[in-house]
């Protein structure tokens, strides 16, 4: 494999050199969103943290990924900018756990699911895989090259998705 591309927290990777690898770490209840069109060999990752860019619209203006609302529009925006197209992309959709919320008193990963989920919806996208929930941590990957999808849970092997 050649170039690894981490994507940190709120942020957003896009590639299409078919050596790389996308990864993010650290998933507990932000969510990573993989798109890939295998056409073009198009892939990119957002680590969103938040739900909703109203909570701080100054912070969502310098950092929109940080936000489902905002960092998915770009994410796509910057595939299509690259030749995807919606009708070819493959989404997968990881993260969204309770890790520290033991009570669920914030239900933060929950929240962001179901902003994705809304935001999928109203666009006519749809999910075509996701490991969601829970109270594990996990980590994901893509080879843009072939599209390979990974996730890790805790200290688990790797499975594909």
């Amino acid at each position: 494999m050649g170039e690894l591309i981490v994507v940190g927290v709120g942020e957003l990777a896009l590639c299409n050199a078919q050596d790389a690898q996308l990864v993010t770490y650290g998933l507990g209840s932000c969510l990573a969103v993989a798109i890939h069109d295998a056409k073009v060999r198009v892939g990119g990752v957002l680590h969103l943290m938040l739900p909703d860019s109203r909570l701080d619209p100054s912070r969502a203006l310098q950092r929109p990924a940080m936000f489902a609302d905002t960092g998915l529009p770009r994410l796509f925006r910057e595939a299509y900018a690259l030749g995807a197209r919606k009708g070819r992309l493959r989404v997968v959709v990881v993260g969204g756990s309770n890790v520290m919320d033991s009570y669920g008193s914030f239900n933060i990963g929950a929240r962001n699911y179901a902003a994705v989920r809304r935001l999928f919806w109203r666009n006519n996208i749809l999910i075509d895989a996701e490991d969601v929930g829970g109270t594990v941590n996990r980590t994901l990957g893509l080879e843009v090259g072939s599209g390979r999808v990974w996730i890790k849970t805790n200290s688990s092997e790797s499975k594909e998705m």
